[in-house]
């Protein structure tokens, strides 16, 4: 049997979070610690729009958290734990996430895909603030000693076709003929 089919057959054919029977669809928790049923939630394409796009989230129709979050399916707690804590400015929101209770290796998944998710939101930008990509031309806005080394990249250099690094705060470029990692905020985008 298939995850498609056991998650459908598990939620009824109905949105496991706000029970909504249109436009289904199986969403795979981020940051799961297996990759099986157990792990997926059925969602409506109302929901799944707002779990993938934060901008859009409706405070009114996650009011419907207040009956899944009882729900005896781990990924279905997770989900309804992280939309919560998107809300928790809203006091409803709030009064229902200090009702909640999971158990500590269910809120660690719930937190690391927090985590994941506020580390996917950080965007590489330079000293404007102007977001950068691979790709793109920079040049330096200070004088930048190089680490481990005597030389010292002048103010104004330019650093062509930049590509983007694990740590959203660096970029790396070739400099004075030199392959390096360099800080963002240290970069004008050309």
């Amino acid at each position: 049997m298939s995850i498609e089919s056991i998650v459908k057959e598990r939620s009824g054919a109905k949105c496991e979070l706000c029970s909504s029977e249109d436009n289904l669809s199986v969403y795979e928790v981020p940051a799961s610690p297996d990759q099986t049923a157990g792990s997926c939630v059925m969602v409506c394409g109302t929901c799944r729009t707002e779990i993938e796009d934060a901008e859009t989230l409706d405070q009114n129709h996650w009011r419907c958290l207040n009956d899944s979050m009882w729900s005896q399916e781990p990924a279905v707690q997770v989900m309804a734990y992280r939309l919560l804590k998107r809300l928790s400015s809203e006091t409803w929101a709030q009064d229902l996430l200090d009702m909640l209770y999971m158990e500590e290796d269910m809120i660690e998944w719930a937190e690391k895909g927090i985590a994941l998710a506020e580390l996917d939101a950080i965007k590489t930008v330079d000293v404007n603030g102007t977001p950068l990509q691979a790709g793109d031309n920079v040049t330096i806005i200070k004088d930048l000693p190089v680490k481990g080394s005597n030389l010292v990249i002048k103010q104004g250099t330019a650093v062509r076709g930049i590509r983007l690094t694990d740590n959203p705060l660096h970029v790396s470029g070739k400099a004075a003929g030199t392959n390096m990692v360099i800080i963002a905020a240290y970069c004008k985008k050309m």
